[in-house]
């Protein structure tokens, strides 16, 4: 009997310790992330009762603030659809997005010993207030780049790869966050292109030869003495059978005059030298099959696992199954930029409180050494030649020295989607930018000019 007692009174015990291990972490370890849940019925209510912070861009410009309409708090987006892919909203019927979702504790103030302090002002019948945000972004650059855009679908999207600071991050087809209610049935239209898709970091591409620029990594890496190398193009490589294209024969050429011409042929070979480990090592260094850490939900751009002769020529001048964001191709051409060295990217400068205190700062710090600096200025250097005497002359500003690279990469949806990533000025690039647009063929065509008047505007400040 004393035995049968005494195992039933260590499993009770047993039941409630797990019991207690299990609220204790419930309350101390996901409480909070409960607790934001955008499900959770109790943020409805503190969301009236709390006047949510006010979103900034760099230079003060207020991009989203609390107003109060009839006794109740609406959200105000002066800089309407241009910044919405960034900001996002906040309705009581649909929810919310962007920073308004992702950095919803800060903007509630709930978040550390103020949602206490918050909660008691609530009790007390007293205004809470949440936190405001300064982000990197420029919002007149943002409006610039929407406008660029404006009727086509794509993205730009801009940084400073010093810092890894984000300056533009445009999507379109966008919304206006202000007339959510109206404008809901025709977003929710399947002919309206998807304007909630933030395509700037969750739109899947096959990147076509801006990624060139990973291929070349690979290949200097493994084997500097490719820059001294004469490499001929017929107008296509046989490769098991399978023949692959390039626009025309090119002849005879070298690194420099492959990177100029776009030439298929020369980066599927350097490719198939370096071998399939070598690429796909390489774009992993560069941030492709991994996650990233950011202020928004980006989708992780990928190369595929395993890469027989076939696809590791397609991959190389990303065709077949490689996808990538418009933001991972800027971080892509930041490394080059900055010398091999890709910087975190961010969004949120700083966290500042009602009072004015800064509880929060950014400090930018390098994400990933990808190439030696040798090898990135090699290729830097390719892409200045580019735009002097190759595909990328549209992407030219007067006075100052520009580095770029197009791609048109096909697809099975209609005409192919026209990229270019670019940094200027070449010597210390202050500014990367890159730019889908779908289904617009050639990138020294459609995305050239874009690319250029966003640089173009951003060192005139």
């Amino acid at each position: 009997m004393r035995g049968e007692v005494r195992r039933l009174a260590m499993v009770t015990g047993a039941i409630f310790l797990a019991l207690v291990l299990y609220l204790t972490y419930i309350q101390a370890v996901a409480g909070e992330r409960l607790y934001l849940n955008p499900l959770n019925p109790r943020l409805a209510l503190v969301e009236q009762q709390t006047v949510r912070g006010t979103i900034y861009d760099r230079a003060g410009r207020i991009l989203a603030r609390t107003v109060t309409v009839d006794g109740q708090f609406r959200r105000e987006y002066p800089y309407g659809r241009a910044a919405a892919p960034v900001v996002g909203y906040v309705s009581g019927r649909f929810g919310s997005s962007g920073l308004e979702a992702s950095r919803d504790g800060e903007l509630l103030g709930l978040l550390g010993w103020q949602r206490f302090f918050n909660e008691g002002l609530r009790l007390a019948g007293k205004q809470a207030r949440g936190n405001d945000l300064t982000l990197t972004l420029d919002a007149d650059l943002q409006r610039r780049a929407t406008d660029l855009l404006a009727g086509r679908r794509g993205a730009v999207v801009a940084l400073d790869p010093r810092t890894g600071a984000v300056l533009v991050l445009a999507s379109s087809p966008t919304f206006d966050p202000n007339h959510l209610e109206e404008e809901w049935p025709r977003i929710n239209d399947p002919s309206s292109g998807s304007p909630l898709l933030n395509r700037a970091v969750q739109g899947l591409y096959p990147p076509g030869s801006v990624m060139k620029l990973v291929t070349a990594t690979a290949a200097l890496e493994a084997d500097p003495a490719v820059l001294q190398r004469q490499f001929y193009c017929p107008g296509y490589l046989e490769v098991q059978g399978w023949k692959l294209t390039c626009p025309r024969a090119h002849g005879h050429l070298n690194f420099q005059e492959a990177m100029m011409y776009s030439c298929n042929v020369t980066f599927a070979t350097l490719a198939l030298e370096a071998g399939a480990d070598k690429f796909k090592a390489t774009a992993d260094l560069y941030g492709f099959n991994k996650p990233l850490d950011f202020d928004l939900p980006v989708k992780e751009s990928r190369v595929p696992e395993h890469l027989d002769a076939n696809a590791l020529a397609e991959s190389s001048i990303g065709q077949g199954a490689v996808l990538a964001t418009p933001l991972q191709m800027a971080l892509v051409t930041a490394a080059v930029a900055n010398r091999g060295i890709i910087m975190q990217p961010y969004l949120v400068a700083r966290i500042t409180s009602p009072g004015g205190q800064t509880l929060w700062q950014a400090q930018p710090r390098p994400l990933q050494v990808v190439a030696g600096a040798g090898v990135v200025d090699a290729i830097k250097d390719a892409m200045v030649a580019t735009v002097k005497g190759g595909t990328a002359t549209a992407a030219a500003i007067p006075g100052i020295q520009v580095a770029a690279k197009t791609g048109s990469a096909q697809n099975p949806g209609g005409l192919a989607h026209a990229w270019l990533v670019a940094m200027a000025p070449a010597q210390d690039p202050a500014i990367v930018v890159a730019v889908v647009v779908e289904n617009a063929g050639a990138g020294g065509v459609a995305a050239a000019p874009i690319a250029r008047e966003i640089m173009a505007a951003a060192l005139r400040r």
